[in-house]
């Protein structure tokens, strides 16, 4: 019990809430679409059923994630993908009408709101996955269907207005790509197989893991530069 309050596990559960809102927007435009077709009275239960759905198949994926990232190489590997993700946060590429396709009945609709958000989902699992390892192992899935259940009302009901402040704010977007790159240094610094080689100590953590997020933040501003004015 001891071990859900302390800072880190508060600080891995502020970063899964964070990790959703920026990566769950498109989530919450697929279960808009997928369920755009139902009756009034049936558009509720479909968004509900739906994203619950959902959630349960991203915490079976994140526990798998979960178990792979103890095999050498692969934080090492997530770690890169996540630095990927962040840059892409940065640099948007140019928006376009989501193919999803609707039903007029319920379960159609809970099916498609489910494949879709598992094709959408792999940011979403590797980076909570990341952000978990800050916690005791013992305590990781169950830090993770935490972090989940607190983001599921953020996702149904205030995607919408996070999106605006977002476009308002762009400097959040900015914050949400540097903590990518700041779980991916921590990442690789803890895979089992540079371990025995790295320096031992939270500073050093501290400080490959600010490496990463100033690496997001340089690529991501070096590719903004570099795109031609006006271009999406």
């Amino acid at each position: 019990m001891e071990e859900f309050m302390t800072a880190s596990f508060w600080l891995a559960v502020g970063q899964i809430i964070m990790i959703d809102i920026l990566l769950g927007g498109d989530n919450a435009v697929v279960i808009a679409l997928a369920c755009r077709n139902l009756p009034a009275k049936q558009r509720t239960k479909g968004i509900i059923y739906g994203t619950a759905g959902a959630i349960i198949l991203r915490v079976i994926l994140i526990a798998f994630a979960l178990a792979l990232l103890s095999i050498p190489y692969l934080k090492v590997v997530g770690a890169l993908l996540l630095l990927w993700i962040g840059v892409k946060l940065l640099v948007p590429e140019a928006e376009g009408d989501h193919n999803i396709s609707s039903s007029d009945k319920l379960w159609g609709a809970v099916k498609t709101v489910i494949i879709a958000d598992l094709v959408m989902s792999v940011d979403n699992v590797l980076a909570i996955a990341g952000a978990a390892q800050g916690a005791h192992q013992e305590h990781q899935l169950a830090l993770v269907i935490f972090g989940l259940l607190v983001s599921i009302p953020i996702i149904i009901g205030g995607s919408q207005l996070v999106l605006k402040l977002m476009e308002r704010f762009p400097v959040i977007i900015t914050l949400g790509a540097m903590l990518l790159g700041w779980i991916a240094g921590q990442m690789a610094y803890t895979d089992p197989a540079f371990k025995p080689y790295l320096p031992e100590g939270a500073y050093w953590s501290y400080a490959v893991a600010a490496a990463g997020a100033l690496l997001v933040l340089a690529i991501g501003k070096g590719i903004q530069a570099r795109k031609p004015v006006g271009a999406g």
